[in-house]
């Protein structure tokens, strides 16, 4: 049973503790919390910090390319970045996010931001399907600029994150939108290899990962140079299916 003091980090109390004046916490040894879990998902949830950012840097585009540090605050992984103050995450730590509905929705609308930023949409929130935005040329253009540029670690980061925090039924859509850009229309070619290293092989679910091996393969041109999957079985698969 939780004491009082650990239900303060919880907001489904918030109004209880309204006008109440903040008083020293006491942790006892028999409590079962984490409570360094609790501050950090509630401060996921309300930090003013993220729902200000969703709402000034929205369209900000040079400050979003400019400024490094907000994408490991965006986007918690178990890895750690630039940005030293961001939490690295713990097993336990997105066990506990899994569960909790607002800050997965905090997290879509970071990933809505930055698709906009890179010239996406998400189309459907169900299937997890992203298209180009009405302005999409001139943030390819961006994104073009550099081969392994800080965007390519940052989308990698964010198909890492959304994997782990249990919005893996996005990944493989965005990794297919890339495959289907550098591959079959040409037009991200900085991205590339990024996609091919490490783009798809962030996918989790091994069925879906294998898809886009294969598309990829089918793809890729000169199909003899293609290194990211066994090519005899993959050669076999793709003229089968043609």
């Amino acid at each position: 049973m939780e004491s009082d003091d650990e239900c303060e980090y919880d907001s489904t109390w918030e109004h209880k503790y309204e006008n109440k004046t903040p008083r020293k916490k006491v942790f006892h040894k028999w409590s079962r919390r984490n409570m360094y879990a609790a501050r950090h998902m509630q401060d996921f949830r309300h930090n003013v910090h993220i729902d200000e950012f969703h709402q000034q840097w929205w369209g900000e585009y040079e400050r979003l390319e400019d400024v490094h540090s907000y994408i490991q605050w965006l986007f918690p992984i178990q890895e750690p970045g630039v940005n030293w103050r961001a939490h690295v995450l713990t097993k336990r730590k997105f066990q506990l996010f899994r569960k909790d509905k607002q800050a997965k929705s905090k997290l879509v609308k970071s990933y809505k931001l930055m698709l906009d930023f890179y010239g996406l949409h998400l189309a459907n929130e169900s299937t997890g399907e992203v298209e180009r935005a009405p302005n999409w040329k001139d943030h390819f253009r961006n994104l073009n600029r550099f081969v392994y540029s800080h965007n390519n670690l940052r989308i990698t980061r964010i198909l890492k994150c959304l994997g782990t925090l249990g919005l893996k039924h996005y990944q493989a859509p965005l990794v297919k939108f890339f495959l289907h850009e550098t591959l079959v229309v040409g037009h991200l070619q900085s991205l590339k290899q990024s996609v091919l290293d490490y783009f798809m092989f962030a996918v989790l679910d091994k069925s879906e990962r294998r898809e886009l091996v294969r598309f990829a393969f089918k793809h890729f041109k000169p199909q003899e140079q293609f290194v990211w999957g066994p090519k005899k079985f993959l050669s076999g698969e793709v003229h089968s299916k043609s």
